[in-house]
């Protein structure tokens, strides 16, 4: 059955889908949203390939090239967006310098902008890469002045909420969430239970601090531990068997449903401090509910908030906290399978693509009429 478009969104996006936020916060809802009456269309402002040179050393000339073609294309495309009824930018629509695209396709379209943000972007913090000359060119007040343009802001969770209700926007949270038929529990043939972390090189960090706790562990239980996505070489932990991953969008959905224990640490860094991580959306513990597994995770910010302490993950704080609760996942399968299924139940109950996708439906069309 064909829906008739109502609306139609111009979505612009610093980062192409593997970036999760693109991908987790706008490309997963193109096809709930068209069923819905609203035609989004996707324009990164960096391709893949660039996005997959963005972060490694050398080749200063070509980023450089790719950057300046990246925005003439930007600048084509402010000419044509008076078709579309609304502008909806992730985060930004270029990852560095002031909101100049934002200004100038609101100006060139007359269309109202609905902002997402699913990270506290408003919070200075320094670059893990490119340091204090990233940051200056981050423009970090840039999210508060887009958030004053905004006819609304959509927002990864409560605490990014306040933030922007404090400004005079409306604020409406929506979760990062993902495909509960895709991110679901498989029967896993682990003969020795795989406790597993995906992440990033900036989030590394985190999981840098439970290595001790991990090594304590395998004195006592065995496991594998599978590290996805930290952009380092494989590091040798005395005891422990680990198997060290490139992070890969054709096997994303396999490194999170074949763990059989999750890890999900947050800590404060260089490039993370209080402030930044309370604006996090949890998205980790999200994933690991949806898949059915059974995590520990540090209760910061809006992590205190997801899913059932107790029965569908555990908390840890301290060390101790890491080690005891650790313990007690490996030491007993069925508890493991008994919290997995509580986290799904609790996954399709609160975080499906259709019932974000309702919500998103109604602020399109809310900041469409005015």
């Amino acid at each position: 059955m064909k829906t008739d478009i109502q609306i139609r969104v111009k979505a612009l996006a610093s980062y192409p889908k593997e970036a999760a936020a693109t991908r987790f916060r706008v490309e997963q809802f193109v096809g709930p949203l068209r069923e819905r009456g609203i035609e989004l269309e996707l324009s990164p402002f960096l391709s893949a390939e660039q996005f997959a040179e963005m972060y490694k050393p050398g080749g200063s000339l070509k980023k450089a090239a790719g950057i300046a073609r990246s925005f003439l294309r930007r600048l084509a495309e402010a000419a044509r967006v008076g078709k579309y009824d609304l502008l909806f930018v992730q985060r930004e629509a270029m990852f560095f310098g002031p909101e100049i695209f934002e200004w100038l396709f609101q100006i060139a379209g007359r269309v109202p902008m609905v902002l997402d943000l699913d990270d506290a972007t408003y919070v200075p913090y320094a670059s893990p890469t490119y340091g204090r000359l990233g940051s200056a060119l981050k423009f970090f007040g840039k999210t508060d002045r887009l958030i004053r343009r905004s006819a609304a802001v959509t927002c990864g969770n409560r605490f990014i909420a306040e933030y922007v209700s404090k400004l005079g926007t409306r604020a409406e949270v929506i979760p990062t969430v993902v495909d509960t038929g895709v991110f679901r529990p498989v029967e896993k043939d682990n003969n020795i239970p795989v406790v597993g972390w995906v992440g990033t090189h900036s989030t590394f960090p985190s999981l840098e601090s439970l290595l001790p706790v991990l090594e304590k562990l395998a004195a006592k239980h065995e496991f594998v531990l599978r590290v996805v996505g930290s952009g380092r070489d494989a590091k040798e932990i005395p005891g422990v068997r680990s198997e060290v991953l490139k992070w890969s969008l054709e096997r994303e959905v396999e490194d999170f449903c074949t763990l059989d224990v999750g890890l999900y640490p947050i800590v404060v860094s260089s490039s993370a401090n209080e402030e930044w991580l309370k604006g996090k959306s949890g998205f980790k513990a999200i994933q690991y509910l949806a898949a059915g597994v059974p995590f520990v995770m540090s209760p910061v910010g809006i992590c205190a908030e997801i899913g059932r302490p107790g029965e569908s993950h555990l908390n840890a704080e301290s060390a101790e906290d890491w080690y005891n609760s650790l313990d007690k996942l490996l030491g007993d399968a069925g508890l493991r399978q008994k919290m997995g299924e509580s986290g799904r139940a609790h996954s399709l109950e609160n975080y499906t693509v259709e019932k974000q996708a309702d919500r998103l439906a109604e602020v399109f069309r809310a900041a469409r009429n005015g």
